[in-house]
């Protein structure tokens, strides 16, 4: 049996073991690769947000326009009680011959015109009625390019979601890279300080051994207080890309990132380059939604074009009511009527209204016009540009390669010489220094093919496949 005292001990140690896993479980930093950083964002940017809300927006005013060639149907009911019933006047000479013909042997006088009250109320006391309206539009032209216009502005606001997913995608990407590379030439000037540590700590003891100089140890020296600065400076810089890359994605600032993707040099296809030019203006978003403006300002033209063609209305109603004046209504008091038509209506003149709207709806067609050509021609711009950027990254990089193959070489040639003192400390510092700047140019020209790839996708629109698939889902 457990003892009493055991009971509440165990039950505080429980509550510590808890409470250190779950401080665990939040401390434990985000496990962030580039596909989860993208999808995060998709889903938590306000402006991708709102794109898509619009989007959903943009098909209930489809529902709308065609509710408008649809039938209406309405359905209403009064019931009225006259508290005070109105009176009603007539003139004299109206009013003698009626109560001549009704008997009244009175002696009148002659008309003058002036009118007369009438004794009690021609109006009923109770009323109660229920009728049913129906309205289809024959032919209306604002309402038939409304439907074609509010399909255009679906599809404009798809396009202006998809352009917003990939511009979102291309910003985390960048970002993503930028804070690799940081990472990287923090790793690069924190491997070259142990390198230089080291190198100074073999210096002091082949100093104390005399084989080198003071002026070695000194040159030791200072190389190492030379990269510490350097080690600082790269470690700033990479928490600066986190914040920068945390700030892209939506995640609160204090968040613990671990970047999992490397910076890898990928291949973008042969293919997709050499048809960039035709892919852009196939798939951009951006020229696609400047098209859909240009159909959506087309529809405006003609919806405003409509108002010179007539309305054709078809209508009926059916009524159901009775009077009396008395509550005490009956079925057999009620009576029905019913009534079918067609109403037609052309405006004639309007004061030049419509002419001046036709007229300012076209202007805004043809600035829609402009401002396509302008993006064809900076789309074909930019991806000569960045056709250009990806060329020179690559052959920056295969130099780089080389490069640091010599410079790897090199180190050990002077590292060996040195041991053997066959080289002097500079030369280690200056081979040292070599190797590192080799290694961060190529970081750079990683970096810089991998930009310029993402801003190619963006031109021509193209997203990754988890992006796909997470808005499939």
């Amino acid at each position: 049996m457990i003892p009493k005292i055991a009971v509440p001990l165990l039950t505080v140690l429980s509550w510590c073991v808890i409470a250190e896993i779950t401080q665990a479980q939040q401390s434990a930093p985000t496990q962030l690769t580039i596909e989860k950083a993208v999808q995060f964002a998709l889903r938590n940017n306000p402006d991708v947000r709102t794109s898509k809300l619009e989007k959903e927006k943009a098909g209930g005013r489809v529902l709308e326009a065609w509710g408008n060639a649809l039938p209406s149907l309405d359905l209403s009911g009064q019931y009225v009680h006259l508290l005070d019933k109105p009176v009603s006047y007539f003139p004299d000479y109206l009013i003698y011959p009626l109560y001549k013909l009704m008997g009244d042997s009175t002696r009148f006088p002659k008309p003058t015109g002036e009118l007369i009250l009438l004794p009690g109320s021609m109006s009923p006391g109770f009323t109660a009625g229920a009728s049913l309206n129906i309205r289809q539009i024959l032919f209306n032209g604002a309402v038939f390019v409304g439907v074609g216009a509010a399909h255009i502005y679906s599809e404009l606001a798809g396009d202006l979601y998809e352009m917003k997913r990939v511009e979102t995608t291309t910003k985390v990407k960048k970002a993503y890279y930028a804070a690799l590379v940081a990472r990287e030439v923090f790793g690069l000037t924190s491997s070259s300080l142990k390198n230089a540590e080291d190198n100074l700590k073999n210096v002091q003891l082949m100093r104390r051994q005399g084989i080198v100089s003071e002026y070695d140890e000194l040159r030791a020296t200072v190389g190492v207080e030379n990269v510490r600065p350097l080690v600082i400076q790269s470690e700033n810089g990479f928490e600066l890309a986190l914040d920068a890359l945390r700030n892209t994605i939506g995640l609160p600032n204090k968040e613990d990132l671990v970047l999992v993707d490397s910076l890898i040099f990928q291949v973008v296809d042969e293919s997709i380059i050499a048809q960039a030019d035709e892919l852009v203006l196939e798939t951009n978003p951006g020229l696609s939604a400047v098209q859909r403006q240009i159909e959506l300002n087309g529809a405006v033209v003609n919806a405003e074009r409509s108002s010179y063609l007539p309305t054709v209305l078809a209508f009926g109603s059916y009524q159901y009511q009775a009077i009396k004046n008395e509550f005490n209504f009956g079925t057999s008091d009620f009576y029905k009527s019913s009534q079918v038509g067609v109403t037609f209506s052309l405006n004639l003149f309007q004061g030049m209204q419509t002419y001046a709207r036709v007229e300012q709806a076209q202007l805004e067609q043809q600035k829609s016009q402009e401002q396509k050509t302008a993006l064809e021609r900076n789309l074909k711009t930019g991806v000569h540009s960045v056709r250009n950027n990806l060329e020179q990254a690559k052959k920056r990089l295969e130099a780089q390669e080389k490069t640091i193959e010599m410079a790897e070489r090199g180190y050990k040639i002077v590292t060996t010489r040195f041991l053997s003192s066959a080289a002097t400390q500079l030369e280690v510092n200056d081979a040292e220094l070599a190797l590192t700047q080799a290694k961060v140019n190529r970081i750079q020209a990683v970096y810089d093919y991998l930009v310029a790839a993402a801003d190619l996708d963006q031109l021509i629109g193209r997203l990754p496949s988890y992006v796909m698939r997470t808005v499939n889902d």
